[in-house]
Order: C-alpha cells, then structure tokens, then sequence
C-alpha cells in the first residue's frame, strides 16, 4: 500500500491475512508481524499483508488478543460523525425491514460486529436504549456514537427517553476496561424500569437489574413458533426466567401451564408478567432446579406433560468447558424425552456459541438413542433476525432453537 494514510499500520501474517480476507474482521496479536508508529488504545490503525496490502482499518487494543477490529476495509472511507451515522441508518433500515412493524419497540438496534460496530450491543426496551460497550475503540467513540444514534430515532418519529450503560460484564476487563453500569448523559426518566409488548404479551423490563440487558429478544419468534403448538396442552416450561415461553404458550391456548425456575426472583417476576397478562388462572410457578425436578417427576410416574420447553442459560461461555455443557444438554433433554408421552412435543435450544449446532444435533440423537425414542423435526430454527448472522463471522452465529415430536 503506497498511499499515504494518517493512521499507524499494522502487518499482519500471511495466515491472519487470509482470515481477514475470508471475511472476518478480527486480527489477532499473534497474527500482527510488526507495528509501525505510536497507536493509542483504542485508536484506529490500518492493517496490511506482509506485502503491502491494505486489509481495513479498525480499532487498536492493546490489552486484547484481539489486536485490531476492522470497521471497515474501504481505503477511501473517512470515519467522521458522517460515517457514524451511516452506520447507525444502515442498521435501523435493515430492522425495519425485517421485524415486522410491531416489534421495532423491543428489539436489537445495533449487533455488534453484523453492523459494523465492533464490541457495542444495542437494545431497545419501549423508550429506553441500553449499551453494552465491550471494546475499547467503541468505548472512545460513544459519546459520538450515542447522540447521532438518539437524533436518528427521533428524527424518524421515535420516543427515546434514556440510554442506560450495562458494562458491569467482566470480559470487559479484557479490554482494560472498568464495569460499571448507569445512566449515560444528563437526560434521563427516574426509573431504569420500563415496559415492553413482545407478541402481543407485556413485561415490565428492569435494565438495570434484569439479566443482560433487562431481557431476551432473541427468542421472540421462537416463542411464537412454540406457542402454536402449544393448544389444548400441557406444557412445563423449564428455565423460564421472566416466564417468556410459558406466557406465549398460555396466550396460545394451552389446556395448563408449568413455568419453573431455580430463582426465586425470577418465578416471581414470572408470576407477576402473568397477572398483568391476565394469564394466571392458567399457569402455576415453581421454583425448583430443573436437574432435579425432571427425575423426580419420572420417578413419580405417568407422563403429566405433553409438551416441555428447555430454553436454558448458557452452559458454556468458552471451549475449555464444552464436553462439561454438553452433558448438562444431554442430561434435561434425556429427561424431557423420558417424561414426555410417545405424540409429545419439545423445544429445546443452546444460546451459547461454543455448542455449534452439528454438537448440540450429535447430542440430542444421543440423547433420543438413550431414551428410547424418535425425534420428529418440525422446526429448526435461530436467533430473530434483528441479531442478524454474517457468515463470515461465526461468533455472530450462537443460537439454536429446534422444535420435535417424540414418536
């Protein structure tokens, strides 16, 4: 690359530079060759093949073994507030496109890397924003970042009355960066707690204690996909958190509903979305753990369910500790399988990316194998496209939901 550019270059290997070239946007310290020129963290630096080539440009940090975060591979682009906002159109057309109308109030307006915004998550709860910022070159530039995204939802007829930080996650740490969570800026409502309408149910949101951001939006058209079969049911709904699966299943007609929880906090959250739903009279709440409630209701005989939900947290967050989660899938899918009539139904799913989904299909066929049962597909299924996929980016690939009949 001859041209002469502002920004510290970066060489990078001929190994990391064909994995940039296939798409993903990810250099690693290991892959960097040599550096040429003082970068600051989280500043940005171009990066170049061992012969010159311009690869991108994205942001530096120095503490990660994510060296450099590519935003953009386009010698000419200038990355001033015009681009930034760029960005922040691009990602709000592409929902509006794809969500239907309805579900523009709670949904994921910004994905991380698939829009371009490397380490930043996005979410939407009825008037409130939350931000989770998890990397440093973000998290120098969100003070540019967060006013252009307010102007364009406004500008576009939206309410937005506040943007609350959840950066109390540890991977933050990776970055040298601090946890922290709160509001951003001076303009605010008293109360970090707001309430959504997904499919058609409410749920008050709390962004500042709820899980992650306040609530699970990936799931929102898997519920609905459960919900449909769930008519005249009996469906136990395992790891319900704030009761998300078993209130689409009591508002799609389920005959009863079981929602349990090992929280107590949670079940009571649940149990409150299903009195403001009018729901209630349908549905019972337990708090118990799943690993031990699904033997003991084979112990106890009969088959009481003929629909169950697994939907459980995340039982690996990195690939040191894959075998140990897939025996815990193995382990709640066995049972299910076990407890459930010959006719029954299960949805089950894994959200974390390090279960790829041919791991977690080996385990359910293993798991069927050991039951002593047939799995009938009807659906397998994935995140809600406002966490939208690039398949050059398999991290952005993390959710997989499947829907069988047990026969």
């Amino acid at each position: 690359m001859k041209t002469d550019r502002p920004y510290p270059r970066f060489v990078v290997s001929a190994k990391g530079t064909r994995w940039v070239e296939s798409g993903h946007p990810w250099v690693y310290a290991e892959e960097i060759v040599s550096g040429e020129g003082a970068c600051e963290n989280g500043a940005l630096a171009d990066a170049v093949s061992e012969k010159g080539k311009y690869l991108g440009t994205g942001f530096v940090s120095r503490e990660s073994k994510i060296r450099l975060r590519l935003i953009s591979r386009n010698a000419n682009d200038r990355f001033d507030e015009a681009f930034w906002r760029r960005r922040v159109r691009y990602a709000r057309d592409y929902r509006k496109t794809v969500l239907r109308p309805e579900d523009l109030g709670c949904c994921r307006v910004i994905f991380g890397e698939a829009d371009g915004f490397p380490g930043l998550t996005v979410d939407r709860f009825s008037d409130l924003l939350v931000t989770q910022t998890l990397s440093v070159g973000i998290e120098r530039i969100k003070n540019t970042l967060f006013p252009l995204l307010l102007d364009e939802m406004r500008a576009d007829g939206e309410t937005v009355s506040g943007i609350f930080e959840r950066n109390d996650v540890a991977i933050r740490a990776l970055e040298g960066l601090e946890q922290s969570k709160g509001w951003w800026g001076a303009e605010h409502p008293d109360s970090p707690v707001t309430e959504i309408c997904e499919n058609g149910i409410f749920y008050a949101v709390d962004v500042e204690n709820g899980q992650k951001t306040g609530f699970f939006l990936d799931q929102k058209y898997n519920r609905l996909a459960a919900a449909r079969l769930a008519e005249g049911k009996c469906v136990l709904d395992c790891f319900t958190h704030t009761g998300s699966f078993a209130l689409n299943a009591a508002k799609g007609g389920a005959a009863h509903v079981t929602a349990v929880d090992v929280s107590e906090s949670a079940v009571e959250m649940a149990r409150r979305n299903a009195v403001r739903n009018g729901l209630v009279g349908g549905m019972d709440f337990l708090c118990a753990d799943v690993f031990d409630l699904l033997p003991e209701l084979e112990a106890r005989g009969g088959k009481p369910y003929d629909f169950i939900i697994l939907d459980p947290p995340a039982f690996t967050k990195s690939r040191k500790t894959v075998s140990g989660a897939e025996r815990g899938y193995k382990e709640i899918n066995f049972r299910a399988m076990k407890l459930l009539p010959r006719g029954g139904y299960l949805a089950t799913a894994s959200c974390s990316h390090f279960m790829p989904a041919p791991l977690f299909e080996k385990m359910l066929r293993d798991a069927a194998r050991d039951a002593d049962v047939e799995l009938r597909q009807i659906e397998a299924r994935q995140q809600a496209p406002d966490h939208p996929i690039l398949w050059s980016v398999p991290e952005t690939d993390y959710l997989k939901f499947y829907l069988f009949q047990i026969v």
